[in-house]
Parts: structure tokens; C-alpha cells; sequence
């Protein structure tokens, strides 16, 4: 199998391409590496040896994207996972952020069609593609909010409503991936992802929160707690995902041109910091004290995913609890403490 990985280097690429180089793949790994501590992804790629090729380059550059048409013309598979993933610096640079996230995309897409790729494209797209939604009543519990009317959470029935640069760049990208199968007849699948977390994520206060919170404890740094800790999100280990990518892949005809949510689900949901601060407590075994601060523009109260259209499809839920997928994390983090004081 032949596997190619725009941000290969990121945290959800480089677990992506450590699975399959375990499964024996060639592995491409496309990555420009200005997010910081990809270098150190790609370096423990490295060192686990197989078939990886690694080509530095930039999605916003035709000429750059070009570098990777003899390599997307004979893929079996292509993860395209490199993006700009902070809705804060969307707003603070939303020019950058569209160029990333909508030209970068547009540009793979034509590598693609360049390229007579027959390769299942599988883009990573968000669930911020279904914007505040503000019409879905909401009810307040003692430590979290939750759906009135939605047990399962949102489906992909939803109407988009990019809300911020962020949701605007990702679902230009997510729209133009679907529509490049029903006109150019590419095999795509587009993933509408909820939190994803793991090992090798080196998570900042505006994107990553659940490896954040772990970091900033390890690091004695100021912990900010934003609204009032109830905020509810649906959180997928990202060992699961990847199970996603791989059975969609190898699903063939059954996932082209589709478009599925893939997150925790209503089984495997967590508040940011009433539920989760005692689970972390617990885990470092001493109070972890917070400064609180005002809501942030367009912090949604509650997503949850609705899930049951992949399983239904193609077989893929989660495996890994929410319980047991952060103690991986913290572990990793506490076990690798000197990746993250550079």
C-alpha cells in the first residue's frame, strides 16, 4: 500500500503515518513544518524506520503542491490533513487561514485531477462546518450541558453554517472535496471531526485543549478557564480515528463521495473543566487551580457528533473510552516532559 500524508507532521499525521508504516506501507509525508514541534514528529518518524519519503512543501504553493502528482498518481490512499486549526487565529489572520485551509485544498484537488489519481482522498475537515448551532435548545445540568432534543447529538442531516474564517476556509474545502467526486468522479470522503486528542499532540491554550490542560499542569503554567467549565464536547482518541481512515479506505465503493461525522459520539463526551478538571486532579493527584475568565466569541455550549451514520456504513465506533484515552495522554505527556520545555 502506498499512502500519502499532507501534514504528515502534525500530531494527527505523524500517528497516521506511524500506523502505517507499522502495517509495512510507503509512506509520503508532505509537511512545510511551521507548526511548532512538528521537526520533532518527523524526527521520531524517523527513527522507526520502513518506507517513509518526506517532502518539504507548502499547500498554498501550485508549484509546491506539484512536487507530489508522481507520487498522488500511483497512491492507493491519500490523508489530507494539512491545515490552519485555530479559530482564534483564524480571526487574527483570516488571509492565512483561507489560504491554508480553502486554496491549499483546492490546490491538492487539482494535484489530484493532475495527477489521474485513482486514491481514496480522505480530507479532515470540522464539525465547526455546522456553525453555533443556536436553534437547538440546550439544557444547563450541575457540571455540563446537554441537548434537549438530540440524543445522539448532531447528524450530517444538519444545515452548514460556517461561523468564524476558521469554519468558513474549512467548509469551502469540505464542499469543494465533495463536489470534486460528483463532477471530476474523485474518490473522496470528507470527515467531519469533533476533539481529537493523543499521544504527540503538543496542544496550546487556543487549539488542543485536552493535551493543554495536561501540558500547562506539568509545566507550573497559568491554567485560563474560559465560561463556566460546563461546556460539553464529544472527544475522540486519535488511535480511533485513524481506525476511521483505514476502514473508510478500505470500504471502497461503499464510502465514495461521502461525508461522515467522526467523533466520540454520545458515548464518549467530557465538560472542559467541571468534569474534567477532577478527572485531572486524579491523575496528578493534587489540586489544579484555574483563573477564570469570560466566555470566548462563539464558544458553543455543547457539540456532540452524531455518529451512526459510519458505523452504519462502513462499521467504524469508537473503541477507546474517554476515561482510558486520557490517562494515555497524560501518560505520555508526564513520560516526555523535556519535548515540551523548548
Amino acid at each position: 500500500m502506498k499512502i500519502v500524508i499532507t501534514g504528515g507532521a502534525g500530531f494527527i499525521g505523524s500517528n497516521a503515518a506511524a500506523y502505517y508504516l507499522g502495517k509495512k506501507a510507503e509512506v509520503v509525508i508532505f509537511d512545510n513544518l511551521s507548526r511548532k514541534n512538528t521537526d520533532k514528529n518527523l524526527a521520531w518518524l524517523k527513527g522507526l524506520g520502513g518506507n517513509l519519503t518526506y517532502i518539504k512543501g507548502d499547500m498554498r504553493s501550485v508549484k509546491e503542491t506539484g512536487k507530489l502528482i508522481s507520487f498522488l498518481a500511483s497512491a492507493d490512499a491519500v490523508l489530507h490533513l494539512a491545515a490552519q486549526v485555530a479559530v482564534t487565529t483564524s480571526v487574527t489572520n483570516p488571509r492565512e487561514d483561507f489560504e491554508i485551509n480553502a486554496l491549499g485544498t483546492f490546490n491538492m484537488l487539482e494535484a489530484m485531477r493532475a495527477a489521474g489519481s485513482g486514491a481514496k482522498f480522505i480530507y479532515s475537515s470540522t464539525n465547526k462546518v455546522y456553525g453555533g448551532m443556536d436553534d437547538v435548545p440546550v439544557v444547563e445540568k450541575d457540571t455540563r450541558y446537554e441537548y434537549a432534543d438530540l440524543p445522539y447529538g448532531a447528524s450530517e442531516e444538519r444545515p452548514l453554517d460556517f461561523h468564524s474564517p476558521y469554519g468558513c476556509s474549512k467548509g469551502a474545502a469540505d464542499q469543494y472535496v465533495h463536489d470534486y467526486s460528483r463532477i471530476y468522479g474523485l474518490d473522496t470522503v470528507v470527515m467531519r471531526q469533533s476533539c481529537i486528542y493523543g499521544p504527540r499532540q503538543f496542544g496550546v491554550e487556543d487549539q488542543g485543549w485536552v493535551a493543554w490542560f495536561i501540558i500547562a499542569t506539568v509545566l507550573g503554567k497559568k491554567l485560563s478557564l474560559y465560561g463556566d467549565g460546563k461546556q460539553v464536547r464529544d472527544l475522540l482518541h486519535v488511535d480511533d480515528l485513524i481506525r476511521a481512515y483505514d476502514m473508510a479506505i478500505l470500504a471502497g465503493p461503499k464510502t465514495r463521495g461521502k461525508i461522515y461525522n467522526i467523533g466520540g459520539g454520545h458515548h464518549n463526551t467530557l465538560s472542559v473543566w467541571q468534569e474534567f478538571g477532577p478527572m485531572l486532579e486524579h491523575l496528578f493527584g493534587k489540586n489544579i487551580p484555574v483563573t477564570p475568565e469570560n466566555w470566548r466569541p462563539g464558544d458553543q455550549k455543547i457539540f456532540v457528533a452524531d455518529i451512526r451514520k459510519a458505523k452504519k456504513e462502513f462499521g467504524w465506533e469508537p473503541t477507546i473510552s474517554v476515561e482510558a484515552g486520557v490517562k494515555t495522554l497524560y501518560e505520555w505527556i508526564t513520560a516526555n516532559k523535556t519535548l515540551f520545555r523548548s
